[in-house]
C-alpha cells in the first residue's frame, strides 16, 4: 500500500524542504498540466528535473497534457521513475507504454472520471499502473467522487483474475475520510495532496494514512 503525496500545493519556493517533509512517503506525485488537456498550468520538464534532484524518494509524474506520445519520454529522461499519461490524450497508448518501459521507467495510464475502464481491461498487462481519477483533473482540493469506486473494483478484479502486477492508483480528494473506502474497493496506491500538505505535520500525516490502509493490502 503506497502513499504518494502530490506536491501540487507545496511551497515551491522551498522545494527541497517541502520534499523533505514527505521523505517517508513511497513516491512523490508530480502533477504536470499544460493548460490544454486541463484548465491549469503547472510545470514542465526543467522543474521536474529539479524535483528529481531535490527528492529523497522516487518521482511519480502524472502528465495531464496533450500529445503525451511526443512529450512523455522527456519526463522519463528527466528522471521520473514512473510516468502516467492520459488515455484520453494518447494517440497510441500501447506504443507509448512500451516506449516508456523500454526506457526503464514504470508506465501508467490515467482515466478521467467519465472514461470507462472496459476498453483497457484486456490490455492491463501493457501498463505498470492504472490511475483512476477520483476528481476531474486540473485542480487540487476537490472532493472525492465516490461513484468511481465500482471502476476501481473492476480494475482490481481484472488484475487479480489475470494474476497481474499492476498498481491501482487513486488521485483526487484522498484523505483520512476517503482513503479506506478506496482501499476497500481495490486501490493500492494513493495520491493525497491537500490532506498531506495542509496537515500540521506532513510526515506524520503520511504515516497516519499508511496505517489506515495497512490492513487492506492486496496481492
Amino acid at each position: 500500500m503506497r502513499i504518494n503525496p502530490s506536491i501540487l500545493n507545496c511551497d515551491f519556493s522551498n522545494l527541497r524542504g517541502e520534499l523533505h517533509k514527505i521523505r517517508n512517503a513511497d513516491w512523490a506525485h508530480v502533477d504536470v498540466m499544460d493548460n490544454h488537456f486541463v484548465p491549469n498550468l503547472t510545470m514542465g520538464v526543467p522543474i521536474v528535473e529539479a524535483i528529481v534532484s531535490a527528492s529523497q524518494i522516487p518521482i511519480d509524474a502524472h502528465l495531464m497534457i496533450e500529445d503525451p506520445d511526443r512529450w512523455a519520454p522527456q519526463y522519463a529522461e528527466a528522471g521520473a521513475q514512473s510516468v502516467t499519461f492520459h488515455a484520453e490524450a494518447a494517440a497510441a497508448p500501447l506504443r507509448l507504454a512500451r516506449e516508456l518501459r523500454a526506457m526503464g521507467v514504470r508506465a501508467g495510464i490515467g482515466l478521467k472520471p467519465a472514461t470507462p475502464i472496459e476498453p483497457f481491461l484486456d490490455i492491463l498487462d501493457e501498463f505498470d499502473m492504472i490511475l483512476i481519477m477520483t476528481v476531474e483533473p486540473g485542480f487540487g482540493g476537490q472532493s472525492f467522487i465516490h461513484s468511481m469506486m465500482p471502476k476501481v473494483r473492476r480494475a482490481r478484479e481484472a488484475i487479480d483474475r489475470h494474476g497481474l502486477d499492476v498498481w491501482v492508483q487513486v488521485d483526487g480528494g484522498v484523505s483520512r475520510a476517503t482513503i479506506e473506502i478506496a482501499a476497500e474497493a481495490g486501490a493500492d496506491t494513493f495520491v493525497a495532496g491537500s490532506a498531506v500538505y495542509n496537515a500540521e505535520d506532513a510526515y506524520a500525516e503520511v504515516e497516519h494514512l499508511r496505517s489506515m490502509v495497512a490492513g487492506h493490502a492486496h496481492n
